[in-house]
């Protein structure tokens, strides 16, 4: 298959390239206009100028079968300042918009469109069990990946299967949020963050990286996934197997007061909510997690 790419600079993006390119597809990385090269180095696959905000794409997208939409500034990359916020929304719900908008304008279509969002979708649950059928939340993050899903799903009345992957935190051996969160413990530092008992539902990104191939090749995935491990967690139990992985104490809890203080609004949807996502269309489809259980990855990951 012929498959473009957004966010093909990122965590995913950088790892899915290369699998895609291993299986045998050609991969073309939409890369907006002025995009450093020391961003795009390391990443496999040809790129394809395209404009974020007008949907603009260059020539060479002409004939692709599937699209895969991973565009999204870093939800943990600073305050949740107004201006942040709408960063935060505009990288994900108008990118997408102008993505669909730029498909329609083909005059063949790829067959799928793989869009990510998040399991954030779902706000803090408590002890509910969330599955694809849940409700979204109500706060900033799950208004956003609802907009967002909904651009997305669009390109359904284009004829376009369109696959709504809804990622867990994801756990990659360099980068994302196992470094911020292990760098602490690597002092001495760590422990529980808030009460601890908050539910995580985490993913490792080789099987973030499978379940998305599997969505580009299979044509009975669409609609919403949840991209998550069949194992979630309280955060007390990830940051126990977190300590025990690096071989050091958990000693010192984060106060929620504290993460409230230092962070503002982005502590209570980060990092104390709490979500207990199970992967249940995964399941139906017979998908055998490469990572499933926690502690066991954690030793893999950062041994």
């Amino acid at each position: 298959m012929k498959i473009l790419i957004t966010g093909s600079t990122g965590l995913v993006g950088r790892a899915l390239v290369g699998e895609l390119k291993r299986a045998g597809h050609t991969v073309c990385r939409l890369v907006r206009r002025g995009t450093s090269a020391e961003a795009l180095r390391g990443s496999e696959g040809f790129d394809v100028q395209w404009d974020p905000r007008t949907g603009e794409l260059g020539a060479a997208a002409v004939g692709a079968d599937a699209v895969v939409n991973l565009a999204g500034a870093s939800i943990a990359g600073g305050r949740w300042t107004t201006e942040r916020k709408k960063m935060l929304h505009d990288s994900r719900v108008e990118t997408t918009r102008a993505l669909v908008g730029a498909l329609a304008k083909m005059a063949v279509r790829p067959r799928v469109l793989v869009s990510a969002s998040a399991i954030g979708y779902y706000g803090n649950r408590g002890e509910e069990v969330l599955t694809e059928a849940s409700q979204a939340g109500d706060d900033f993050l799950s208004a956003v990946a609802k907009e967002w899903e909904l651009e997305g799903a669009k390109g359904e009345a284009l004829g376009i299967r369109v696959v709504r992957a809804r990622f867990g935190v994801i756990l990659a051996k360099e980068g994302g949020a196992l470094s911020q969160m292990a760098r602490p413990f690597r002092l001495g530092l760590g422990g529980r963050i808030g009460s601890g008992k908050q539910w995580m539902s985490w993913v490792s990104l080789d099987d973030v990286v499978e379940v998305v191939r599997m969505a580009l090749e299979n044509g009975d995935v669409r609609g919403a996934l949840n991209v998550v491990a069949p194992e979630p967690v309280r955060n007390a139990e990830f940051t126990g197997a977190l300590a025990k992985a690096l071989h050091r104490p958990a000693l010192f809890p984060a106060p929620a007061f504290a993460l409230r203080l230092m962070l503002g609004e982005m502590a209570d949807a980060l990092l104390l909510s709490s979500q207990r996502v199970v992967p249940g269309q995964l399941e139906k489809l017979g998908y055998k997690f490469r990572n499933a259980n926690l502690t066991s990855t954690l030793v893999s990951l950062l041994s």
